[in-house]
């Protein structure tokens, strides 16, 4: 029997089997559930906005409409296109200037997926929000909330979720975390949703066919201007067609022939420089980070011994994280770790929970 009790949860759908599911999976709870999809495209040409893929395009407000109407459920569609274009587009396009190598799902998780969808979600009734992300949010005996990997973790989406303020924990519900993809597909197959194998969304959403130095050209206006490849010594080696086309570790596309693989370092907008080195010259033993945020303790006010993830793919490493200013976090790594790249997070695990983390700079 349905607990009529239970609360409103806005459910961001973005046409993908696993919000489809989690949505499905609250009604069964018993919430009183809404669908919601984030307009966030920038271009107003109908032909434009529907060639592109994931939660940018028209066919996600298509079939997460059909899903809703399969589920009986509110549907509603709300233009973010302004916090879209400020907390994501513009950072990503300003990291790239600096030559770091930003990560605009993460931005667009704080700042638009929880921020703006919960302030506006809260306007218009609901007591929470949810996604399809594969992670479980937990309290702690201290009181705090953190996010607690999924249970199919070969899917787990901690890492793009730390920066998640305690306000924004306490009214968020990710059921889909308690499943691995394949027991999702099934679910969404048995009860007949028509997304239960649509093909995951792989690329940043707007920058669907992967060409991020093209998307900064063509779409930001960001000129990219050539300068040298220099050796860790400084020496010129070789031109580069533009800091935006490289990104630190990358071996592939140089254009240099020096008879051996070689690989970007470092990247220097002051100069206009590509660092070009060796495979050993691109590990480090340590790294410090800023804009921290920590979700199980409050602050971090002696050394740790923890896991790190460096990039959303990267296993973890084991590290000593210690506070050395108010915003910096040093991470001393046990062994060194591989392509540690400015303006990626670095994200902190105690055990299977999130600690917090930063952004590498």
């Amino acid at each position: 029997m349905v607990d009529t009790d239970k609360k409103t949860v806005c459910v961001g759908m973005s046409g993908g089997v696993d919000s489809s599911v989690a949505a499905l999976l609250l009604k069964e709870q018993g919430y009183n559930v809404i669908g919601v999809t984030m307009q966030i495209w920038q271009d107003e040409d109908r032909d434009v906005v529907s060639a592109h893929a994931g939660c940018c395009g028209l066919s996600a407000v298509d079939d997460a409409r059909r899903v809703a109407s399969q589920l009986d459920i509110p549907y509603y569609v709300m233009n973010f296109k302004e916090e879209f274009k400020k907390y994501v587009i513009d950072y990503f396009v300003d990291e790239y200037k600096c030559g770091r190598t930003p990560n605009p799902c993460i931005a667009c998780n704080r700042y638009v997926k929880w921020e703006s969808l919960l302030t506006r979600c809260m306007a218009i009734g609901g007591d929470y929000i949810a996604t399809g992300h594969y992670a479980r949010i937990i309290q702690l005996p201290n009181g705090r909330y953190t996010l607690q990997e999924a249970r199919g973790i070969e899917k787990d989406q901690t890492y793009a979720l730390y920066n998640l303020t305690q306000e924004q924990l306490a009214r968020t519900l990710m059921p889909v975390g308690e499943y691995s993809k394949p027991e999702i597909r099934k679910i969404a197959e048995d009860h007949g949703l028509m997304v239960a194998h649509k093909p995951d969304s792989q690329d940043i959403c707007f920058v669907p066919d992967g060409d991020y130095a093209g998307y900064l050209e063509n779409e930001a206006g960001l000129k990219a201007v050539p300068g040298d490849f220099v050796d860790i010594h400084g020496n010129a080696i070789g031109r580069h067609k533009g800091i935006i086309h490289y990104t630190i570790g990358q071996r592939k596309g140089l254009g240099l022939a020096m008879g051996h693989p070689v690989f970007v370092v470092d990247i220097i907008p002051e100069t206009n420089q590509v660092v070009i080195g060796e495979n050993g010259d691109v590990f480090s033993e340590r790294l410090i980070c800023n804009g921290l945020n920590f979700m199980s303790i409050e602050d971090l006010t002696e050394p740790m011994h923890v896991k790190a993830k460096i990039r959303y793919n990267h296993k973890g490493s084991m590290c000593t994280i210690r506070k050395i200013d108010e915003d910096l976090v040093e991470a001393v790594f046990d062994e060194p770790v591989r392509a540690v790249t400015k303006g990626q997070a670095v994200v902190f695990y105690e055990d299977d929970h999130v600690l917090g983390g930063g952004s590498i700079c």
